[in-house]
């Protein structure tokens, strides 16, 4: 029984078509495709990176390098958060100096996972600009940034929960909305 409280709201369809669309307007906005570079946020970020690498390079014959990025050590909670960051691999093989560097992430919602990735970005050199992608934008941003890309933009509350399930990790693609997230998981054993 589907829980009533779950909506799915992109399918394989829809976030193929979204990518495409993204991957479009970045050839669009970059004419030269030999200084484009596209780092992923790990996770999810991480997939979809490598998604528009490959479609770019369907639509124009040109590879275009991806890299990897743990922004975990650059996060501005990790003092004020309890458990300790699992580091993850950040594998930028190649320079971002005078570079026009795509930075993909899944979600755009705080702005507050963004603002690390640019700092660590820095710290590899200084990229010619750095243009954000997202597949969602739900808004209820925290810092001022906004994406150049976006796949589609999804009204939420700030209780909601947006997944991307992709099928490198879940066997599948789609993205879904849980309603009220925190407001259930707050109210679970009495709290």
């Amino acid at each position: 029984m589907p829980d009533k409280n779950v909506d799915i709201i992109m399918d394989e369809k829809k976030i193929n078509r979204a990518l495409t669309r993204i991957a479009h307007e970045i050839l669009e906005h970059n004419s030269v495709t030999s200084s484009l570079v596209i780092i992923g946020i790990i996770t999810r970020g991480a997939f979809l990176a490598k998604r528009l690498a490959k479609i770019i390079a369907d639509l124009e014959g040109v590879e275009v390098p991806v890299g990897l990025m743990d922004i975990g050590l650059y996060r501005d909670d990790i003092q004020s958060n309890l458990d300790q960051p699992i580091v993850q691999q950040t594998d930028i093989l190649f320079s971002v100096v005078d570079k026009n560097v795509i930075l993909v992430d899944d979600v755009l919602f705080t702005g507050r996972t963004i603002r690390a990735a640019l700092n660590q970005i820095i710290d590899f050199g200084r990229p010619k600009t750095i243009q954000l992608a997202v597949l969602i934008d739900r808004g209820f941003r925290e810092y001022p940034i906004k994406a150049d890309y976006v796949g589609v933009n999804i009204p939420t509350s700030r209780e909601d929960k947006v997944l991307l399930h992709v099928t490198e990790k879940e066997k599948s693609d789609k993205v879904s909305i849980i309603r009220n997230f925190t407001k259930k998981k707050s109210t679970k054993g009495g709290k």
